[in-house]
């Protein structure tokens, strides 16, 4: 017994000064550590079951601002020149979108890019779900359902002069105040769509001035509130003041730009001699004879596109002047 313990205790202090030795020379790595060292080894996949390889952020990445021949994406995106065939000033001048602006509304087979940053689209049910009850009119018996008390209520049986499948979702970029580049929302009719894409890109390729652009819903439908912020909007369904008459913002064909600066001015008001002027706050504006910024007059940018566009300007009315509002009636 004592002659096979021998060789056996031998060959056992021979295998751990050979273990000894290789870990050693391993740097005493185990065969976890090296798998974990050496992955691309230890857990290579084997041949023939290769996953696909997904594109890498350059293969999909979004054409640069101001590419007007960039491919049309997926989702049957569509990009429409200029009506003229062109601006006459280059969009290779234009900013591109600014950092952290908010992001336009989904993107569906029906949207359409008119310049980058310049797009409209028909309302999508977020859309929906944010403006009824606010600035498009809810049913008395629908009112109840909604998360929020509804400002803008009609009869059941009211029949509107404008549906949701009429309007339009738009983002425009423009030139705030201080210079900066914003991202703004409009809703307007699907008429006049087009207009106001191309009238918002010349604006801002020529840095044209506009304090804000939101939706009037951002002031729970408060058009007063909107002026006095001077807020630039378009669709609100309301009756034109101190009328039983739908404006023409109810049917998204009009919009107010810088309005606090280009009031709205009433003479004579009611017989009483007086003259309303509103927002509250602008009545040195109502003054067109003195020099300002923001001065919607017709040597104005805003008015020139405008009225080329085909609108008609409140300015030039005679019983009162709406120096913020532009409307039209599609052919």
């Amino acid at each position: 017994m004592n002659k096979l313990l021998k060789p056996l205790g031998s060959m056992a202090v021979i295998i751990i000064f050979f273990s000894i030795v290789a870990r050693l020379l391993s740097r005493g790595e185990t065969l976890m550590e090296y798998a974990d060292a050496n992955p691309e080894i230890a857990y290579a996949t084997p041949a023939g079951t290769e996953e696909p390889v997904s594109p890498t952020p350059a293969a999909t990445a979004e054409p640069a601002a101001g590419a007007d021949n960039a491919p049309v994406p997926s989702g049957d995106t569509v990009y429409l020149p200029a009506a003229d065939g062109g601006s006459s000033a280059s969009p290779d001048n234009a900013s591109p979108a600014p950092a952290g602006s908010p992001p336009s509304d989904t993107d569906t087979a029906d949207t359409v890019h008119y310049k980058e940053g310049f797009s409209y689209q028909p309302l999508s049910d977020d859309v929906i779900r944010r403006i009824t009850g606010i600035s498009y009119p809810v049913e008395e018996e629908t009112a109840p359902l909604l998360s929020f008390a509804a400002v803008n209520i009609v009869s059941d049986k009211e029949s509107l002069a404008v549906s949701y499948d009429d309007l339009r979702y738009m983002n425009v970029l423009y030139h705030n105040f201080d210079g900066e580049v914003k991202t703004g929302e409009l809703i307007c009719n699907k008429k006049i769509a087009q207009d106001l894409a191309e009238i918002f890109y010349e604006l801002y390729i020529n840095e044209y001035r506009i304090e804000k652009i939101s939706l009037i819903d951002e002031y729970n439908g408060d058009d007063t509130a909107s002026m006095e912020d001077n807020n630039t909007s378009c669709f609100n369904y309301r009756l034109v003041d101190g009328s039983s008459n739908l404006s023409r913002h109810a049917l998204g064909l009009a919009i107010d730009i810088n309005p606090f600066y280009n009031p709205y001015v009433v003479f004579n008001k009611d017989g009483s001699g007086q003259t309303y002027i509103s927002p509250e706050g602008s009545e040195i504006y109502a003054d067109r004879s003195r020099d300002f910024p923001y001065k919607i007059d017709e040597n104005d940018l805003c008015y020139r596109l405008f009225t080329d566009h085909g609108f008609i300007w409140g300015g030039n009315w005679n019983s009162m002047k709406d120096y913020q509002h532009f409307q039209k009636v599609p052919d």
